[in-house]
Formats: structure tokens, sequence, C-alpha cells
């Protein structure tokens, strides 16, 4: 009877995850699964179907491996990592990506096991946020109700702590208390903040594996082999610590290894979990002064890093489901199972690509990367598109974007009449590095930037409900505004933020970007009472408007160039006088756009113009959201979906790729994914629940 009763337990346990993660498993499967997203240094994922089917890798594909491995009865099985080879995979039966979790779920050799990866981004809680800690719990019962005498292990190499293998590492343990804490970090002397670039990976500071006292840990820091081996024969790890160091991380792996026994578990689940965190002393550097992690401007240290994630484990754990569930609520009302899926994977990417860092007043400064773009810090058109998920969930992280590029623009170093790029090259945001540096006009984006700064501005006011930051910088947007009225309706030959297409004169797209932006002044000039220049402006918007029509029309669509017959483009900067309520423009023109778009569907999704089959789909997205339709917007969003699920480039979500293969045209992970959000801005109540300080 007491088994019967165990074994209903245990299948009624399991009924109930599948019902809490409802239909989000099924025929989901994601190009790259986020495991641990903190910045763009500590970023993990697995690159695979299985979490075993391979090692987890850091976001631009180089190897960070984590392993784990669970003894049942004394048999061994993998569930994560696709070493020791010899050893068994479990059945992986299920993955739900959450905005703020990762849950693997497998089956085998009389257990249930969940393998949680949650990294609590909550967006109103800027410590908590900027905390480069992620937590791994394992949840595992007697499927069948039998008591089954349980074990566990994990290790996290020395891969995370160096740019290439090559490099060498050293090991110590640490104290705190109610912790067992090992360290690993590159060579005896680092070298802090003293390489910028793309494809690199930080070798400074040290990385930290953390686990409760109370779950009688074993602790080891040796090769990974005899680490991984000790287990599999005897279900702990090796007695004492490899003291060979420094070594190449090359010369046998070193890895931070853990073991719990958690004894007979039968059909009540039994939880552990470690801590993962990533110290890297200084993060970033700006305006040739060094800046620190937020969460240690008041002097912290990694050791109250750890005590802080274990101390309010339960309650982060709590709140990040919450969240979860609410977020994903919304996202599954406002745009469908889909879109949900969509937004869940992109969360956590365009958060973790950037870096929380304290100002030189202790104030949030938030630095964005352009990963597998050209490197850059803190670029414009990466702010501009990642920006929706910021103005959604806390406009405060999109001032923090913000303010490092108005206050360089305004420093004297910079000496265009129009918006800078960028920042410098991550992690060095000491001035632009784009199209000749500060020195040349050669090859900038002029109106492009000087838009972005200038909607993203408006949009912010509109979430914060007053102009109050707009009146900090106003001879900066004054002077960006005067050169769109100059220069924006029929832009000269130049770039904008598609770049890789090349340089284009007339484009239409970014005319109506220049229209938006000069529409957000007369808005932002009616805020402060400068009612004067807020009537001109909005003169200026609605006569370029009414001259656009004009310019850019082609029988059934608007044209790409104004002076292009027979092309078109996606009028994504349209999205604007929706979300704005400027009203310039025609409802008609929407809908004749989308009417025009649907007609252009390839398999994976709507090309970004005429001339070439990829697409960005950030701007998919800002595309469909003009659709007022939920069944003109499904319409769009099925062939980008089906991509998720048969692209055939498995690399974290690129936002540049092919509409008829599928496959990655450039770029992954970056923060613009954020611009999928864009979606839930266009109901204002959505927005402004969400954006209210009082949402967690």
């Amino acid at each position: 009877m007491l088994f019967r009763l165990g074994l209903v337990l245990a299948l009624l346990g399991t009924l109930w995850t599948n019902l809490a993660r409802g239909a989000q498993d099924h025929g989901f499967r994601p190009p790259a699964v986020p495991l641990v997203t903190c910045d763009p240094y500590f970023s993990i994922w697995s690159f695979a179907d299985r979490l075993t089917g391979d090692t987890t890798r850091h976001w631009t594909g180089a190897k960070q491996s984590l392993t784990s491995m669970v003894r049942v009865d004394g048999k061994t099985y993998r569930v994560m990592g696709d070493e020791p080879e010899a050893v068994p995979a479990l059945n992986q039966v299920g993955v739900t990506v959450w905005p703020t979790r990762t849950v693997y779920d497998f089956e085998g050799g009389g257990v249930h096991v969940t393998l949680t990866f949650m990294t609590p981004m909550l967006p109103r809680d800027l410590d908590l946020l900027s905390r480069p800690a992620t937590y791994l719990t394992w949840q595992i019962y007697s499927a069948d109700g039998k008591p089954r005498d349980i074990s566990i292990y994990f290790d996290a190499s020395a891969e995370l702590a160096v740019n290439t293998p090559e490099e060498a590492v050293v090991w110590r343990h640490e104290e705190v208390p109610g912790l067992k804490v090992m360290r690993i970090g590159a060579r005896d002397r680092q070298q802090v903040l003293d390489r910028r670039g793309d494809d690199l990976r930080i070798d400074w500071g040290y990385a930290y594996l953390a686990v409760p006292e109370g779950f009688a840990p074993g602790e080891v820091i040796a090769g990974h082999h005899p680490s991984r081996q000790s287990f599999v024969l005897g279900g702990s790890v090796l007695p004492t610590d490899d003291v060979r160091q420094p070594r190449a991380v090359s010369d046998g792996l070193p890895v931070m290894a853990v073991s719990m026994q958690l004894g007979e578990v039968a059909s009540q689940p039994v939880e552990r979990y470690v801590i993962l965190a990533y110290d890297d002393i200084w993060s970033i550097e700006y305006m040739n002064q060094r800046l620190r992690g937020y969460w240690r401007r008041n002097g912290a240290q990694a050791t109250d890093l750890l005590g802080w994630a274990a101390k309010g484990y339960a309650s982060v754990n709590q709140r990040c489901r919450v969240f979860d569930e609410d977020l994903t609520a919304d996202l599954k009302r406002k745009g469908g199972e889909e879109y949900a899926r969509l937004a869940s994977l992109a969360y956590r990417q365009s958060l973790g690509a950037n870096k929380l860092v304290a100002g030189p007043e202790g104030e949030p400064l938030f630095f964005p990367k352009e990963n597998f773009s050209n490197g850059c810090i803190a670029t414009v058109d990466v702010i501009y598109p990642g920006a929706p998920l910021l103005l959604l969930m806390n406009p405060k992280l999109l001032e923090a974007q913000l303010i490092p590029v108005l206050e360089y623009a305004r420093s004297g170093r910079w000496h265009f009449p129009f918006a800078p790029h960028d920042l410098g090259t991550y992690p060095l945001a000491d001035g632009q590095v784009y199209g000749g540096r500060e020195r040349t006009e050669e090859n900038q984006m002029p109106v492009e930037e000087s838009g972005n700064m200038l909607i993203l501005v408006a949009a912010l006011t509109k979430a914060e409900g007053n102009a109050g930051f707009a009146q900090k910088y106003w001879p900066l947007l004054a002077q960006w505004a005067e050169y769109l009225r100059k220069e924006g309706l029929d832009p000269a030959n130049q770039l904008c933020t598609d770049d890789f297409a090349g340089h284009l004169a007339h484009n239409a797209n970014l005319s109506l970007k220049a229209i938006e932006a000069l529409a957000g002044y007369a808005m932002l000039s009616r805020m402060m009472g400068k009612n004067e220049e807020a009537a001109n402006y909005r003169k200026t918007a609605e006569d370029f408007a009414a001259q656009w029509l004009k310019m850019a029309a082609d029988g059934n669509h608007f044209r790409l160039a104004f002076d292009k017959p027979g092309t078109w483009s996606q009028k994504y900067n349209l999205v604007w006088d929706k979300l704005l309520g400027y009203k310039l423009f025609p409802d008609a023109l929407a809908e004749q756009e989308i009417k025009f778009y649907e007609s252009k569907l390839d398999r994976f999704g709507l090309p970004l113009d005429n001339r070439k089959a990829y697409t960005k789909l950030d701007w998919e997205l800002w595309t469909a959201t003009l659709a007022e339709s939920q069944a003109d917007f499904q319409r769009l969003l099925s062939p980008i979906y089906n991509w998720l699920s048969d692209s055939p480039s498995r690399v974290p979500l690129t936002d540049w790729y092919w509409t008829n293969d599928g496959k990655q045209a450039g770029f992954q992970a970056r923060s613009v994914v954020g611009g999928v959000y864009i979606k839930m801005l266009a109901d204002p109540d959505v927005w402004k629940n969400w954006a209210s300080p009082s949402t967690k």
C-alpha cells in the first residue's frame, strides 16, 4: 500500500510539473539554450539538442565545460556534458526556457532529475541583476517510489577563467561562513582590462564554485579525468587537491568539483544547489576611468557576493518563479504561445549581453557589447533595437545605457553635429572607434544615430511620464533635432544600422526614423513648456510625413529608396508612430505595407528588403507589431518560430539570418533581441503595468 501511494505521488509530481510548464516543451528546439547569462564574459550555453550531447560553451563557441553526473544505486549517469564518454547519458525528456530560468528534465535508472539554471535577472532589483552569479539546482525523486541511493557530481572547468586553453591558471579554497568555496583564475599576475575585442573570453578575475556546508559536500580542485573517475568509481570526489599549479588549462584541464550524497531518496523530491559566480574585479573602462560592477559599488568582495547568494536562495527562487509565470502569461496573452517562447528565449540573452557597473558617482551605467559584430561597446544602433525590453521592464536601465553616450557627446571629445555611433571596443569605452574614430565623418551614421537618440529619449520620457531626463541634455537633443531637420527627410548616401547592406542614398526607412525623431523632439519640447519650438517641430514632422508619402509611393507598397521604383523594404521605424501616438501617417500605410509583406514571406521569415534573402530578427518583430490584427501578426511570426527549431546554425540567437535556408548570416548572442518585446509596448496598459516602479 505504501509503495503504491509512493508511486501515485511520484506520477502526480511529474504531471504537476508538466502542467505547470504548459506546452512550452512541445515542438520547440532553441538554436542554443541559455545556462549562465550574467554578462558578455560570463555567458555559458548549450549548443545541442540535449544537455549531454556536447560540452557547454561560451557564447562565442569556445569550450567552457560544466559537467554533472548522478549516481543511482551504484550506477552513474551523465546529465550535463559529453564526458566521460563511457558514462551513459540519462534520457532527457524535456527542456523549458523561462525568462530567468532554464529547466531540464531527465528520466532513467529509476529516477527523475530536474536540473535548473537560474540567473535572477529581475529588472527592478539592480543589485540582484548586477550580481555575476547563477544557481544550478538538482531536484531528484524516485520515479517508481522505491528508495534509491543517490549522489550528485558537478564540476566547472578552468576554461571559464581564460581566453585560450594555453593560458595558465592558479586555484585555492576560500573561507565563507556556511559555504564550501573554490576559486580558479588566470596566471599569478593578472592583467585586468588589458585587452579589447570581439571573439575573446575573460582572462582576469576569478571563477567561483560555492556549495552550502549543510549539504555535506566533498570538494576538490583537480584534473578533470581523475576527478570524474573518482565519482564514477566510488560516488565521491578525490580527497585532496591537485597541487601542480600554476599550469596551462590544456594540461589536464583543472576543474572545481563537488559531490553531494543524498542518501536514500524515494517519492519525495530532494533538492541540492550550487552557486557558480565570476568576479571580474574591474568591469569596464569608461573615459579612461576603471569602473566596478554595480554590486561592488559599496566595497563588496566576492565572498560577500557568495554569502548574499546563499542567504537569498529561497526568496530569489520564489521571486524568479513568480516573475517568469507572470511575464510568460502576458507574453502569451498579447502575442500567443509562439511569441512567448521566442521572447522567453531572448530575455536573458538581451540582458546578459550588457554589463551593469557603478559610474563615477555610484550611478548605474549599463554597457552593451556588439557580440560577433565588431565588438564595439555602447553602440547607439545596438541600444536602439534592444530598448523595448528595457522600456517595458525598467526604463532606468535604458537611462543607464544612454547616459554614457550623452556624457561623451557633450564632453568636448565629440566634434560633430550628429550623435556618435559607439564609445569604443568592449570593455574599453574610451571613445568612438567606428568609422575612423573621432576625427572624420567617413563611414559615420549621422541620421541613424541622431534619430535613434531622439526616439529613445522620447520613448523613455513616455515610459517615465516626465521630461526630467531630456532636460539634462537639452542642448545636445536640440542640436541633433536641427541636424535632422536639415538632413533627415531625404538622407544622403550613408550607412544606417543595417550597415552590412552598405551605403544607400534616399533611404525611405531611414527617412521615417528622422521624421519620427522630429515628432519626438516636438513632444519633448511641449512637455518642457517650449510651446513655440514644439509647434515648429511638429509642423516640420507633419510636412515631412506628407512629402514622404509621395516620395516613397510605389503602387501597392512603398520603396526601399525614393529614387528606386520597383523596390521595397521593411519600414520597421514606422512602429514609433503607433507606440508613441504621433499619428503622422495614416493607418492605411501600415495596413498596406503589412499586406504587401505577407506576399513576400519566405520559408523562415520576411527578408529585410528586396536586395537579398537575409533578414533581421529584431526588425521582423518591429514590423509585425505594425499589424493591427493578431492574425496578421501571427502570419509574420510563424515562419520566425519555425526558424528557431529548424535553423542549422546552432548558436545563441542570431539576429541576422537567411530566410530561405535559416542559416546564420552573422552576429549572435546580441542584446538587440530585446527588440522582440516591442509587441508588449503596443498595449499601453501592459506597458504601464510592467514599467511601473512598483513592478518587481
